[in-house]
């Protein structure tokens, strides 16, 4: 009786007082917590195209204390593995010897890495008659971008962050650059897990699987991106780029009426899939299994980040606000001062103006003369004219859909920043630092008759079921100036692209178009003045003229052209007109002018 109240006693100490902790024992030792990897959403162009994905992977684990249970010694599974893992037996034998039950061995293998290891596994076990046990693959996946470099600025890329807890490492991946990084909060799934039992061979038991939570996938989405107009856009680039071999170059096409981003392209570029591969380190002599390097530089959208001194693109402020407030008319004659104007102690020239003493303010538009913008400046009052400046979007982020944007740099007339000769200098485009992007918006405002849009680069956030979670809709922020001051200053813009204007080279065949030239003097490092050959040239113009359904703004920093010739209508303007022409035949936007007929073109005629 006394051995068996004993007994007894030890039952019920086992099975009620200690059953939490061997029961956690026990789930320890049998019970294996697997992940449920949930897919991250698609990103697609407005017309469908597929333009980042998932590609599946495994992830080897070891589990080195169920080798002994297949009579398995850690050198034979070395062995191996260490061919087709391409690591050192050493290395894996360092791994094996832990009493962690869950190592990881190799990531990112492919379906057919994956095969080949099981191919390996069946085949030892057929030589050997021992089966490989300890050994698991878990799912995973990686981010691929079919196009490569295309789009890669928008795109962004992802990165990860890798924790360990109780012995488990947990990977967390996230969006770092562009929409990847914007919309990471629909784009990310939320992981599911379920756990299981296995016996002590490491054989699942399925009928006594445990809780699961399922995984929730991301949502999809749909840029405004439209990847053909993108493929033009992103050609002309590179050929601007390998012709001139600027700093950077940046090319964005937008719809003035909705704020839509057709295409947004910079120049170097990168491809995202290197930085999702990460640099492989298996073969130290062979060259072509390391990932290239990829300059800071190249991965910089320069469309949202950089800022530069815009030039005469600028004058559309002061001469649109003059317009405006009613101070002039199109037809007010302003004098030139024979080509140099002194204020404020220094003298602003007017290149090529010299014989012109007096131009209207239409013809100052169309010869892009500084001291015209000037004084229109003037006229307006510093006051005045900053509240434009700001009414445009500038100093002030346009609020697109991508990370890193800047707000430019614009003083007010009561900051330090703003000096005596500030009111004749910012007309210009001089002593104020805007971004690409800032610059599209501006000069949509005045292509759709004075709104500023905000600008849109995603369209929408789309369900598994192809169901909107999301409409990014167009948005207006402010109006600027009236339409009629719109309308009179597109009817200058006009001029500007033909043979009495500086940007001639910009004419699209069969289009009525409009635009500004731009070509600012870069500035040096801390306020050292400006470089005497070293410029910003640029060119912002729509089409067709008179109901514009396209903005572009061709840019390129510091290019490598003769002197002479180093003008954004000369450098800029000749892309513009091949994006127009190409974009515009996708498009099947009606032309509204007659086709120039090449010289040596037969055309056909009639038989009456």
């Amino acid at each position: 009786m006394c051995c068996f109240t004993g007994f007894s006693a030890r039952l019920v100490y086992l099975q009620v007082d200690q059953h939490d902790k061997y029961e956690r024992l026990a789930a320890e030792k049998h019970v294996w917590k697997e992940p449920i990897i949930a897919a991250r959403g698609e990103i697609r162009d407005i017309t469908g195209e597929l333009l980042a994905d998932n590609e599946p992977l495994n992830t080897l684990i070891a589990d080195p204390s169920l080798f002994s249970s297949a009579k398995l010694e850690p050198g034979d599974i070395a062995d191996l593995l260490a061919g087709p893992l391409k690591t050192d037996k050493a290395k894996l034998l360092k791994k094996f010897d832990t009493n962690r039950k869950y190592v990881v061995l190799k990531k990112s293998l492919t379906e057919a890495d994956t095969a080949a290891l099981q191919q390996r596994f069946a085949d030892f076990r057929a030589r050997t008659g021992k089966p490989v046990r300890g050994l698991f693959f878990e799912p995973d996946t990686r981010r691929v971008y079919p196009n490569n470099t295309s789009l890669c600025h928008v795109l962004g890329f992802m990165g990860q962050k890798t924790t360990e807890t109780a012995g488990v490492q947990e990977t967390e991946r996230m969006g770092v650059e562009g929409v990847e990084r914007s919309m990471d909060k629909w784009l990310r799934g939320y992981d599911g897990f379920r756990y299981i039992e296995r016996d002590r061979t490491g054989k699942e038991i399925v009928p006594y699987r445990g809780q699961e939570r399922s995984a929730r996938d991301g949502y999809n989405v749909r840029l405004t991106v439209d990847m053909r107009i993108q493929h033009i856009v992103e050609t002309e680039l590179d050929a601007l780029f390998k012709q001139y071999r600027p700093e950077f170059c940046t090319a964005i096409v937008m719809e003035p009426k909705t704020g839509r981003i057709l295409a947004m392209a910079n120049s170097p570029a990168f491809d995202p899939n290197e930085l999702s591969r990460g640099p492989e380190k298996t073969d130290k002599n062979d060259k072509k299994s390391k990932a290239p390097e990829i300059k800071p530089e190249a991965m910089k959208n320069c469309a949202v980040i950089n800022i530069v001194e815009p030039g005469s693109v600028f004058k559309i402020v002061p001469v649109s606000a003059a317009l405006n407030d009613k101070l002039v008319s199109l037809d007010t004659m302003v004098g030139l001062e024979q080509g140099r104007w002194l204020y404020g102690g220094k003298i602003l020239k007017d290149h090529g103006h010299g014989d012109h003493p007096d131009l209207s303010v239409f013809d100052c538009v169309v010869k892009s003369s500084n001291i015209g913008a000037a004084k229109l400046g003037l006229k307006l009052g510093e006051q005045r004219f900053y509240e434009y400046v700001r009414a445009f979007g500038f100093g002030e982020r346009t609020g697109i859909n991508l990370p890193g944007e800047v707000s430019g740099i614009v003083h007010s007339p009561k900051s330090a920043g703003w000096n005596v000769l500030t009111i004749t200098r910012m007309p210009m485009g001089q002593g104020v630092s805007v971004t690409p992007i800032q610059m599209v918006a501006a000069m949509s405002a005045i292509a759709n008759g004075g709104q500023l849009m905000m600008p849109q680069i995603v369209d929408s956030v789309i369900d598994q079921e192809g169901k909107a979670v999301v409409d990014f809709h167009p948005m207006a922020v402010r109006r600027v100036v009236s339409e009629d001051a719109a309308a009179k200053l597109r009817s200058a813009l006009k001029e500007v692209v033909s043979k009495r204007g500086t940007a001639f080279a910009a004419t699209i065949p069969g289009y009525s178009c409009g635009g500004k030239t731009g070509t600012a003097n870069i500035a040096k490092p801390n306020g050292g003045g400006y470089y005497d050959n070293r410029y910003t040239t640029s060119f912002v113009g729509f089409f067709p003229a008179d109901n514009p359904q396209l903005v572009c703004l061709v840019m390129a920093c510091d290019p490598k052209a003769p002197e002479n010739l180093t003008y954004g209508g000369t450098v800029a303007g000749p892309s513009f007109s091949r994006i127009g022409e190409q974009t515009a035949r996708y498009l099947n936007i009606p032309p509204d002018m007659p086709i120039p007929v090449q010289p040596g073109t037969k055309v056909a005629t009639s038989g009456h």
